[in-house]
């Protein structure tokens, strides 16, 4: 068996030994044995229950993410649109998903992109793009923060948090797992497996793992000459690759100190992000009938490769002193990789190109490769026990990231001139990037009475960053044409805060409001080195958040109910936009507003019938009259029907952007959830039949409107049915049953009109189960 074929076994048996160890004893366990009307959340570093907790929080649960990733779906990307007001798009793969709340997020695919959404992973903040894609599996519960949360969690963020808590290790055997087998052979495994190492419960382990593949499902049909060697063939992009795994070591040497080591690594290759050369039809935004998602006809970028690896190590540290619990989180990311794409989409030949001066029509393709990046960490906080009518927590945090990212442009890849472009080993730049940042942060909160309870957080902020170009790109002679800054640095130092209130009329009920201010400090754009253009940079914005809302719990906890509305301003927004060159481009806006309202409905009337539905509504408009963005043409000829005013410089266009929406901020969102079961007697298991469904509004995808550059109503749909016996279950499923093709991303450049397009219907089978 070669090393490649093991992995993939070894994996998918590890998910059976979680699966089945206690098989007998399961057989007798109903399936909802743990289940629990309360709902626990940790938005306030503390476990609480939701109703108690100032903070629009959603939640999803285990077997949620193990339906939405059966058919190796991405467990990130797979997040968007399942709860309210969060929203997952990717551009550039697997390797770079960005997220947005509330319609706040970062359209950048710069690997050094800042972005408004922080990830928390294991206590942990994951800051670089890259490290935000790092899989979440043999996951106990995410949790989605939304607005402003800067007061208490890693690093300041000004959109909110995603939060994954993976299960921890306990002093109890126990395991979960979940195995797929779907259409293009896609296999998903993720499973975990624990318990004690000593018989007195002092040190216990947790192992969990990843296991994702999926074949080349797209053909390449292109026929005709390629500068850089590419080779068409049927079913030569498209897969993937996923391979991860955790240990995780408890020690409790007393009852006062716990110690919780963890590592992680992650081997990942796998196409990046496919484009469709022309698949939006100007003047539409409709998907044409004909469209086939399992054909391309690329001239360039030797079929869409991409590659990553990321490991790390973190140390959690719990000390109860008796009046307060002392905390120490130490960690450190690492990871390096390559990506690679046609960035047209296509081959130029097949959209009016005639050689030797093919490309003035359109050829793209680049990389953007992460030499090495390492990330520290440290957070320390002292908190008062969860008891008492006075709560505090005061603590600091020092980050501190650096890489080494290289972006090689077209000419880079070539080894012959046939399409009009001559060989340039010499094109591409390499920068180094390092981002330091420290806080300190308190907060309180006091019940002034039985039914009501304030809270206020303060933090002070400093974000530092600096940029260096080590090498520019050079002319075939090696002579640097080079002309801004090698050297740019931008530092900040800004508080941010919270107040709310909560009234707790009964113990099912509760109302709140919140006022609070975020701050993301300075960026840098460096990527624009390799077109020879200087670096873009942007100053600090702050979002200031007023929202106020209700939860609820009625019939025992049988149905939860809770609304949320909000309002928000940005001012001095961070915004992204496109030259010529596909090249970003940073820059500041006056402000931008939002308001809207989420609602959350969590209803098992019986106990054999559960649903969810969530719903959010949202408007978002960018207010600066004196701001533009550059759009998308070729020839002095705009490529896309647009709705602002524009002003033609050169060959090139920019349309005013005042009053338009955020980029992938969708007008709403609809998601709904739910599951029937029909026991077949005593000690003969149980029927069951599931699905989800998620719908959008309409969603821009760049910052100037246009007729193509939107969708309006995008919907899945998934179902899952099968037979339960105690904590086990085997299930066909269907993933996007309908098969409904929807647009989720476009490249913004010459005259490509490049979409990006959904994953395709997948049918599949799912073993899954747990115990303990």
């Amino acid at each position: 068996m070669t090393r490649s074929s093991f992995a993939p076994v070894l994996l998918v048996g590890f998910a059976s030994l979680a699966l089945f160890p206690a098989a007998a004893r399961a057989a007798d366990a109903p399936a909802d044995e743990s289940a629990s009307n309360t709902i626990v959340v940790t938005a306030q570093r503390r476990s609480e229950d939701a109703m108690k907790v100032p903070v629009a929080v959603s939640v999803l649960t285990t077997q949620a993410l193990h339906d939405y990733q059966s058919a190796g779906a991405d467990t990130l990307l797979s997040l968007s649109g399942k709860v309210p007001s969060l929203y997952v798009e990717s551009t550039t793969g697997r390797i770079f998903p960005r997220f947005y709340i509330r319609g706040l997020g970062n359209i950048d695919f710069y690997l050094g992109a800042s972005q408004p959404v922080s990830v928390i992973q294991d206590d942990v903040v994951e800051e670089h793009v890259v490290l935000k894609s790092n899989p979440a599996f043999d996951i106990a519960q995410v949790e989605v923060l939304k607005g402003p949360q800067g007061s208490l969690f890693g690093r300041n963020t000004t959109a909110g948090i995603v939060k994954f808590d993976s299960v921890q290790p306990s002093t109890d055997w126990n395991g979960q797992g979940s195995v797929s087998y779907s259409r293009y052979n896609s296999i998903n495994a993720d499973a975990g497996v624990g318990g004690p190492l000593s018989s007195d419960g002092s040190l216990s382990f947790r192992l969990s793992g990843l296991y994702q593949h999926r074949d080349n499902w797209i053909s390449n049909t292109y026929a005709g000459p390629s500068d850089d060697g590419t080779v068409p063939g049927k079913n030569v992009m498209g897969g993937f690759n996923e391979r991860d795994v955790r240990l995780q070591f408890l020690a409790k040497p007393t009852d006062a100190l716990s110690l919780r080591l963890s590592g992680h690594y992650r081997d990942y290759d796998g196409s990046a992000s496919i484009f469709y050369r022309g698949s939006i039809i100007k003047g539409t935004h409709t998907v044409p009938d004909n469209f086939d998602r399992t054909v391309v006809a690329y001239d360039e970028a030797q079929n869409n490769p991409q590659a990553y690896k990321t490991h790390g190590i973190s140390l959690k540290a719990d000390y109860d002193m008796g009046f307060a619990t002392l905390t120490s989180i130490t960690a450190w990311e690492h990871a390096s990789g390559f990506s690679r794409g046609d960035t047209d989409g296509g081959a130029a030949a097949n959209f009016g190109g005639v050689a030797p001066n093919i490309c003035a029509v359109g050829c793209g393709e680049s990389q953007g490769r992460l030499r090495s990046l390492n990330q520290w960490s440290q957070e320390v906080r002292i908190a008062s026990p969860d008891t008492g009518r006075f709560k505090w927590q005061l603590g600091g945090i020092y980050f501190d990231s650096r890489d080494m990212t290289e972006f090689d442009q077209r000419a880079f890849f070539l080894t012959s001139n046939v399409l009009g472009t001559t060989p340039n080993p010499n094109n591409w730049v390499l920068l180094r990037n390092v981002n330091t940042s420290w806080a300190v942060f308190g907060q309180a909160s006091y019940q002034l009475t039985d039914q009501l309870t304030a809270t206020g957080g303060v933090r002070v902020t400093r974000d530092e960053k600096d940029t260096t170009l080590l090498k520019t790109a050079n002319s075939i002679a090696n002579v640097s044409t080079f002309g801004g800054a090698t050297h740019v640095n931008l530092a900040d130092t800004k508080p941010s805060w919270d107040a709310s209130l909560l009234y707790s009329a009964s113990r099912d009920l509760s109302f709140y409001a919140r006022v609070a201010r975020g701050f993301r400090g300075p960026t840098i754009q460096g990527r624009s080195a390799v077109f020879n253009s200087p670096f873009t940079t942007a100053t600090s914005e702050t979002n200031t958040s007023y929202e106020a809302g209700l939860k609820s719990a009625w019939l025992d906890g049988a149905v939860h109910f809770n609304l949320t509305g909000f309002y928000y301003v940005v001012k001095n927004i961070q915004l992204n936009g496109n030259d010529s060159n596909g090249n970003g481009v940073l820059f500041n806006a006056n402000k931008a507003k939002g308001y809207g309202m989420e609602a959350e409905l969590a209803i098992k009337p019986v106990t054999n019938f559960s649903m969810n539905v969530g719903l959010s509504l949202l408007h978002t408009e960018i207010q600066d009259p004196n701001v533009f963005a550059q759009t998308g043409a070729a020839g002095g000829v705009l490529s896309q029907t647009v709705l602002n005013p524009v002003v033609r410089v050169g060959n090139n266009y920019f349309a005013q952007i005042n009053g338009n929406t955020l980029p992938n901020a969708p007008t709403f969102n609809l998601n709904i959830s739910g599951r029937y079961d029909l026991p077949l007697g005593e000690g003969q298991g149980r029927l069951f039949v599931g699905g989800d469904f998620n719908m959008q509004g309409k969603v821009n995808y760049v910052l100037y409107k246009s007729v193509e550059y939107i969708s309006n109503g995008n919907f899945e749909l998934g179902l899952k049915a099968g037979y339960a016996f105690g904590r086990y279950e085997v299930a066909g499923f269907a993933r996007n049953l309908t098969n409904k093709t929807n647009l989720v991303g476009v490249i913004d450049t010459s005259n490509y009109r490049a979409g990006i397009y959904n994953e395709p219907r997948v049918f599949g089978v799912m073993l899954s189960g747990s115990f303990r």
